[in-house]
């Protein structure tokens, strides 16, 4: 039921709505119901807060094995459908850098950490449950993010007006985003909600959908930020530091949907030699055929443990007693290198099995 849900997603992107017939802007992006029915089985899951459930108990740590536990819950969600792990993925990790803002985590960790799933497009406090999305990149600059060009402006109330513009957002329709932009002493991370206080929408412009390869199931979107009000998350100037705490969890969810990728590659294509028959005999009792198998799932399940212990070890006070928080990241920018490095092998390996078996 999921995989068929997952297909239709996929074959019915999402569509950018931004003005009603009229003619008022709405920026609002419309999704399959598969697309939804994704969001709703994973969230359910708890896979979008399963990094932090112990803070519901008031707890200063995960219970044992719970990042693992939400690790294997993504790498099977990743198989079903990947496109929808991303907005997942950014609002699990976003807690991380809410926390740094304790007003601001207080008011919306009540929305997060719960195993439910709200898509209605309304105001935080009116919601049963959000999701959180993230903007860094700009037009000019790209992944070079200190050469971001939007400004914020210190209203003196506790709250700044952001102009300008992301050249990359992924899940638009998330109740509230991460942002970078520049201030007086630098680079700065915002919190910029969909609506402000009054129930109004903020000023947050959707511009056009990304015309993707993959991910087509996933909104990716181009905004301008007109005089758009924002919460300041961290220390001002120091708007890079504080993302990358976020920053942190989604590059292992990202090692982990790919692994989840790679396993149903290997999945299928073990299937298919089992069920193909050529030359009198199965295909998986062909030697060469085997081998090719059996390399494929070496290398498969080699990058699983390295995303496990990764997984085991995100955040927990024993890990980072025994190894400073340099070797964690050092980790994690391995696992990222190697899952580009084995999807791409592996896409290929497989690529060219099929036209052996054409």
């Amino acid at each position: 039921e999921m995989l068929e849900a997952g297909r239709l997603a996929n074959e019915s992107p999402p569509r950018l709505k931004t003005h009603d017939l009229k003619g008022h802007r709405i920026d609002r992006v419309e999704y399959h119901p598969a697309y939804h029915a994704l969001m709703a089985m994973s969230t359910a899951q708890g896979l979008h807060m399963g990094s932090w459930e112990h803070l519901i108990s008031g707890a200063n740590a995960p219970a044992p094995g719970a990042n693992v536990a939400r690790a294997a819950g993504s790498f099977m969600a990743a198989q079903t459908e990947a496109g929808h792990c991303c907005p997942i993925t950014m609002t699990n990790a976003a807690v991380a850098s809410l926390l740094l803002e304790p007003a601001l985590a207080q008011d919306l960790l009540p929305k997060i950490l719960v195993r439910d799933y709200d898509p209605a497009f309304k105001p935080i406090p009116e919601k049963r449950a959000i999701t959180i999305g993230m903007g860094m990149t700009e037009k000019q600059g790209g992944s070079d993010v200190t050469s971001n060009l939007t400004q914020a402006e210190d209203l003196r109330d506790g709250t700044y007006r952001i102009t300008g513009h992301k050249w990359f957002l992924s899940a638009p329709m998330s109740d509230a985003f991460l942002v970078l932009a520049q201030s007086v002493p630098g680079l700065s991370c915002y919190l910029v909600p969909r609506f402000l206080p009054d129930g109004r929408r903020n000023g947050i412009r959707l511009m056009r959908l990304k015309d993707k390869l993959g991910n087509r199931s996933n909104a990716s979107s181009e905004l301008e930020f007109d005089g758009t009000l924002a919460w300041l998350v961290g220390e001002e100037g120091r708007g890079i530091p504080t993302i990358l705490q976020m920053g942190v969890f989604t590059r292992l969810d990202c090692a982990l949907g790919s692994t989840g990728i790679m396993h149903q590659c290997v999945a299928q294509a073990v299937h298919h030699a089992r069920h193909r028959r050529a030359f009198g005999r199965r295909l998986i009792d062909q030697p060469l055929m085997r081998n090719v198998l059996a390399d494929l799932g070496a290398r498969h399940e080699s990058i699983v443990v390295l995303n496990a212990d990764l997984s085991g070890s995100t955040k927990t006070e024993a890990f980072h007693k025994k190894f400073p928080h340099r070797f964690f990241n050092m980790g994690i920018a391995e696992a990222d290198m190697v899952r580009h490095y084995r999807l791409a092998r592996l896409a290929h390996s497989l690529a060219r099995l099929c036209k052996l078996l054409a």
